[in-house]
């Protein structure tokens, strides 16, 4: 019989986020973690608290992330209710919820691939790179990529004789984790998300990995049945904030 995988919990997929999806660098500064994101996105761009904050910690964040040219942004984990109400108190808002998702990745790679369908790669081809481009995918996030360390892989899937979306998979500690999943809009409602996370799944295991995890805002209304569908676990959820505008 084989023994049950036991999956990550909301910290342990933190961690493979930031490993798998790097900052161009990280700071600390008094109680903060300062990121560098270079237009790479929220993930890569959010200050944390590494220890609890006060009122006057407030404007050391600000100062480093506005001297950096980014919009102040606080990632908000399990944990930071106090960080939150804090916030929350300095006109800060709520900024896109994200569900946790993880599942064994021996279960996902189990179902059968067509042939022909998915490709993995690493280095990208310039076929993916323009489909994530397409997606909004552009240099800045793929620079992301480039940066992490370890194993990881591009894929690409087709939908009959066309190229229908591309993601990025990579491993941190057992664990992988897959990004940048786009669907081409033409090749939407054929199968094709749910055939590049079992391709993750099975490169995955292939690599030694037993767990595959992903991201996804809580208003994407197509990823997170998808993947409560491909039997993927919800495991945790955090959030952003930043200055309401005006």
């Amino acid at each position: 019989m084989t023994r049950p995988i036991h999956l990550p919990d909301a910290a342990k997929l933190t961690e493979v986020c930031e490993a798998t999806w790097p900052p161009a660098a990280k700071t600390a500064l008094g109680a903060w973690i300062i990121r560098d994101g270079q237009g790479g996105g929220n993930r890569v761009s959010a200050a944390t608290e590494a220890w609890p904050v006060t009122d006057a910690d407030l404007p050391v964040a600000e100062r480093a992330m506005a001297e950096l040219g980014q919009v102040p942004l606080f990632q908000i984990r399990v944990g930071d209710d106090k960080l939150d109400a804090l916030l929350e108190a300095h006109g800060y808002v709520v900024r896109d919820p994200v569900n946790l998702w993880a599942a064994a990745a021996d279960k996902l790679a189990a179902a059968p691939i067509p042939r022909g369908t998915v490709y993995t790669m690493w280095p990208p081809m310039e076929l993916v790179r323009d489909i994530w481009a397409d997606g909004g995918i552009g240099p800045a996030r793929q620079a992301v990529m480039e940066r992490a360390r370890g194993e990881k892989t591009a894929i690409l899937a087709r939908a009959g004789d066309h190229p229908g979306g591309a993601a990025y998979a990579a491993i941190h500690d057992g664990v992988a984790m897959v990004h940048a999943l786009y669907v081409k809009p033409a090749m939407r409602r054929q199968g094709v998300g749910g055939l590049m996370v079992r391709a993750a799944a099975k490169w995955a295991l292939g690599q030694g990995a037993s767990v595959i995890s992903l991201f996804a805002t809580q208003g994407n209304h197509a990823a997170n049945p998808l993947y409560a569908d491909l039997g993927f676990t919800r495991v945790g959820h955090y959030h952003y904030r930043v200055r309401e505008a005006g």
